[in-house]
């Protein structure tokens, strides 16, 4: 159940504008671009599990409480208003996307500058599902319906270089675009394969599968259905020269089953690509059966049949760049290299880190602890830099020590900074009273002893 709307804001007086809580305040005129053409916004509207009201309706509530509200417009969720009983009976949150962009060029991005696309949607609780073979073996893939509560949040939670999301999202919406117009692949060629590569931990997985999740939203009013399919390559090797190309023929016949549906969008992830590189080149050396580069062969020749069909996305991984057989990379329109995290990134994801850990009293000891916002990168350097009043020391000395932390972590990945806080208050000698900063302290010390315990 999902449907998305474009609703456009009557422009304001030039001469005023309304902040965050409504006030009328003074600005300057609009500059021409955007009194001709408006920023697009998307408003992101998750259902409560217990709804059962049309989209319709809810759209258009939402749509007169932006209104009614004047919001200025910034990344996050923003309260449901209290005096809206329908919104409140059926919405579990609504947050705003998509203005970092701006936000990184200009100042605060207001009500009459902005073009809102309202997505609603109401989240998948059935998990994955595993289909039996016949031999009672489990299959080498799971399926999802999209968007589905396990991945909820998910692309939020994943900070990379600036521009690497938004990338993505624009890539699968010409790709979808370019089907949808019926343009010519003879002329303009495109396969919809996208390829993330990089070393372990970087979250290369888990963006194919929040990229899934939230195009299966972006584009809910389009394709109502949606769709994730996870192959595992490794796993389909292990069974492939006892069962030669069974498992892939059965595989790719499920997916041509869930694309003749034209309002299904399916997602096909395929992690750890490289095996089929390793088992094909292996082949050619003789060191393996000969049958496996027909399997191989096949895999290849069953995803070029997929690009005929309109509505399939294909997202693959690989830890080993240079192991990448040559005919697949050449079928990716998207190659990204996801590194480990820059110093601006790690400080992004250990913010959130504390943020949680603050939020939840795991940390303590400083005043309005839980209330404590801490600024991000930009503004942290800004702050730093600026003379110090007594009121923002210790918001400051919480900034210069996260600053801190964070260079302190260079070389680690996404995956091991998230899981440093944990190991840092696992080695607190007093884990029930700890203030940021003291934790701050001890994941400095965590960080060189797990930095110092790498394998070469």
């Amino acid at each position: 159940m999902s449907a998305s709307m474009e609703v456009t804001l009557q422009d304001p007086p030039i001469d005023q504008v309304s902040d965050h809580n409504g006030v009328a305040a003074q600005d300057s005129a609009p500059s021409p671009m955007l009194s001709e053409q408006k920023v697009l916004v998307s408003v992101e509207v998750c259902l409560k599990p217990t709804s059962t009201a049309r989209i319709d309706d809810v759209c258009s509530a939402v749509v007169r409480m932006l209104e009614n509200r004047s919001l200025s417009y910034s990344d996050g969720p923003i309260p449901v208003p209290l005096d809206e009983a329908f919104l409140l009976e059926n919405v579990q949150r609504i947050s705003i996307c998509d203005t970092d962009e701006w936000m990184n060029n200009h100042n605060i991005l207001l009500f009459w500058q902005v073009k809102p696309v309202v997505h609603v949607f109401q989240l998948s609780e059935e998990g994955p599902c595993e289909e039996i073979s016949t031999d009672g073996q489990l299959s080498s893939f799971n399926e999802w319906i999209l968007p589905a509560k396990e991945f909820d949040g998910m692309w939020e939670s994943l900070i990379y270089e600036s521009g690497l999301k938004q990338r993505l999202l624009r890539y699968a919406a010409s790709a979808l675009l370019f089907t949808e117009k019926g343009v010519d692949q003879f002329l303009v060629s495109w396969n919809r394969i996208i390829l993330l590569h990089g070393p372990p931990g970087t979250g290369k997985t888990s963006l194919c599968k929040a990229l899934a999740q939230k195009l299966s939203i972006r584009f809910n009013q389009r394709y109502p259905q949606c769709q994730l399919i996870e192959v595992n390559a490794h796993s389909l090797f292990s069974k492939w020269f006892s069962e030669s190309g069974k498992l892939v023929a059965k595989l790719f016949q499920k997916i041509q089953e869930m694309v003749e549906e034209e309002n299904n969008l399916v997602f096909v992830l395929i992690d750890e690509v490289e095996s089929l590189a390793a088992a094909r080149k292996a082949a050619l050396s003789g060191s393996e059966p000969s049958d496996s580069i027909r399997v191989v062969n096949a895999l290849l020749t069953q995803m070029d049949k997929l690009k005929s069909s309109p509505n399939v996305i294909v997202l693959t991984t690989s830890n080993i760049t240079a192991a990448i057989d040559v005919a697949f990379v050449d079928r990716a329109d998207i190659k990204a290299y996801i590194g480990p995290p820059t110093l601006q990134a790690r400080y992004e994801i250990l913010r959130s880190c504390l943020q949680e850990l603050m939020r939840t009293g795991i940390l303590t000891g400083l005043q309005d602890c839980k209330n404590i916002t801490l600024p991000n990168y930009a503004s942290a350097k800004e702050r730093l830099n600026t003379p110090e009043n007594l009121e923002a020391a210790t918001a400051n000395q919480l900034c210069k020590q996260l600053l801190e932390t964070a260079e302190a972590c260079e070389g680690m990945s996404g995956r091991s900074l998230r899981k440093l806080p944990f190991l840092a208050h696992a080695a607190l000698a007093n884990p029930f009273d700890c203030n940021p900063i003291e934790f701050l302290c001890t994941m400095i010390e965590t960080a060189k002893r797990e930095r110092s315990e790498l394998p070469d």
